[in-house]
């Protein structure tokens, strides 16, 4: 009776918490989300915001996914400093990327397995980090720190290189402690290996949720934007065929990603003129490219279902249907069409896309998912017995109250970075002689004009995430010698009088 009874008392603690967190949650992101698609990053950022006691340190680790969206509305702002230092933070919590072992993260396991996983602090996906490494470069480039912007795409690149073997790791090392455990027949470890082997799980899993190989993913793991805007910077800041031919690596491996994307077959193209020395940097003439972060990234919702789940009754196995829950990705709204780029001369180039964050995250969450499935198996079995035990215990009433408290705390883990986009696109344009050019939109309309300063190599980074927001447009030297300005196209005046 007092096992039945401290189990109850547990899980009535964990559903008062499990709700109270997930409400928090849920009334935070809408918060961040009516201010930052109308472009008000300032209500945005308050959104998101929390206080740390005088002379304590930043917990990073339980602040991540607030650190993670501070780090972009400042970015967007042109609060560079600030950016790269929220970032740094943002990094720190999240080092178990890096250094932590399945193994260490057992302290927050109880909660994850006894409530659900909303209830450990957020673990950042590696598509993230790249992104946080590829920010902070940005960051740095627009202050012309090009030491730090070589530091974080560096950065960026290794840990696309790492991420293979991190997820393949984490799934070996996950398998390991479950068998280790499962030798004990008895244990709820057995009972979970012994269900998700189960085919009639599989199956229901399949039905409900979709099979992961059927999935829309990518053909090997990585952040082509991150990547490819790590190829403009290696081919920007090359000295020697060497540097080409490692620009020249990184842009071929996003156009083959995309083969049917032109302005990523000629950036490659260039790369490999320049490492063979077909083309010349002198004759090439200064370029512009411009990179758009257009509309708004890939949200989770909640699949929940029943699945049979191998219970011990007596000295048998026997199925018992028990519900699971599982975080589904689900694509938010972008702005049609792409952006307009044209000189005075006559010269126009459009951009197109050429990579999109949903492919990107569900590349990942396929590599993940055993490991979700595992985490929502495990909670449904141990949840399972405590319900047996109630009933037994406690006859109907203890029962029902158990299985009240189990639906209660029956929640996937929908948390997640939404200040990420829905896609990127890409264009390149020969600087012109006035250095003007106009940004317009889909529909032909002058999102503004921007003056191009005399240097070789200019990124145009243009990040807008609805239409009833500004578009956030930096003006960056590749090379890092110069600072970068910040515009907000088009102008709020222009934005509201727009019909």
């Amino acid at each position: 009776m007092k096992v039945a009874f401290r189990c109850a008392m547990a899980l009535l603690i964990a559903v008062l918490a499990t709700g109270c967190s997930s409400f928090k949650h849920k009334k935070q992101m809408n918060s961040f989300n009516d201010a930052y698609t109308t472009g008000d990053f300032d209500r945005a950022l308050l959104a998101v915001s929390f206080k740390t006691a005088e002379g304590k340190a930043v917990d990073s680790e339980a602040h991540l996914l607030d650190l993670l969206h501070q780090g972009e509305l400042y970015r967007m702002a042109g609060r560079y400093q600030e950016a790269a230092d929220t970032y740094d933070l943002a990094e720190e919590g999240m080092k178990y990327l890096d250094t932590e072992s399945l193994l260490e993260q057992s302290a927050e396991g109880f909660m994850a397995v006894m409530v659900n996983d909303s209830e450990r602090d957020y673990e950042a996906l590696m598509s993230e980090a790249i992104l946080v490494n590829t920010y902070k470069a940005l960051s740095f480039l627009a202050v012309a720190n090009n030491e730090y912007a070589r530091i974080e795409f560096k950065r960026a690149d290794d840990r696309t290189r790492r991420s293979v073997e991190f997820f393949g790791k984490e799934i070996a090392e996950q398998r390991e402690a479950l068998e280790e455990e499962a030798q004990n027949q008895q244990s709820n470890a057995a009972l979970v290996s012994d269900s998700l082997s189960n085919n009639q799980l599989q199956d229901a899993v399949e039905k409900n949720y979709g099979a992961s190989q059927q999935w829309s993913v990518l053909s090997e793991f990585m952040v082509p934007a991150s990547t490819y805007m790590n190829g403009l910077y290696s081919l920007a800041n090359a000295s020697s065929n060497s540097d080409f031919e490692q620009a020249a690596s990184s842009l071929k491996r996003v156009a083959a990603m995309k083969d049917d994307s032109l302005v990523l077959q000629k950036d490659a193209e260039l790369a490999m003129a320049l490492a063979s020395g077909e083309q010349s940097v002198t004759d090439l003439g200064p370029q512009v490219w411009v990179v758009y972060e257009n509309g708004l990234g890939p949200v989770l919702e909640e699949s929940r279902f029943d699945v049979p789940l191998l219970l011990f009754h007596g000295n048998q196995q026997a199925p018992a249907y028990f519900g699971i829950a599982l975080p589904k990705y689900s694509d938010r709204a972008f702005i049609p069409g792409g952006l307009s780029v044209s000189s005075r001369t006559g010269e126009v180039v459009e951009t197109e896309r050429i990579s999109d964050m949903g492919s990107v995250i569900r590349t990942e969450m396929k590599a993940r998912f055993p490991g979700v499935l595992a985490r929502a198996v495990s909670s449904a079995v141990i949840k399972a017995i405590i319900q047996n035990e109630a009933s037994e215990q406690f006859g109907v009433w203890g029962q029902l109250g158990a299985a009240a408290l189990t639906i209660a705390t029956t929640q996937a883990d929908l948390r997640g970075w939404q200040a990420l986009p829905n896609h990127w696109q890409a264009a390149r344009i020969d600087r012109p002689e006035d250095g003007q050019l106009l940004l317009s939109d889909a529909a032909g309309n002058a999102l503004g004009t921007l003056a191009i300063p005399e240097q070789p190599f200019t990124l145009v980074y243009v990040k807008r995430p609805t239409t009833t927001s500004p578009a956030s447009v930096v003006v960056l030297d590749l090379q890092g010698g110069n600072p970068a300005f910040v515009e907000q196209l088009p102008k709020p005046a222009q934005l509201t009088a727009a019909p």
